[in-house]
């Protein structure tokens, strides 16, 4: 996991609860398009679940 993916999930787990990408965006202050490539991507390798449209949070 690089070092951008760590600060992603680190970010959620912060939060306690289902995040948006743009929330996700501005407290770990990375680029929002980066930001849901990132979660795209943490999705597909199952550590990411939606658990209603346009909200992620960690497995």
């Amino acid at each position: 996991m690089d070092p951008q993916e760590k600060k992603v999930l680190d970010t959620m787990k912060k939060q306690g609860k289902p995040v948006r990408p743009g929330d996700i965006a501005k407290l770990a202050g990375l680029d929002s398009k980066e930001v849901s490539t990132i979660i795209k991507k943490l999705k597909q390798e199952g550590k990411v679940v939606s658990p209603k449209q346009c909200y992620y949070q960690p497995v």
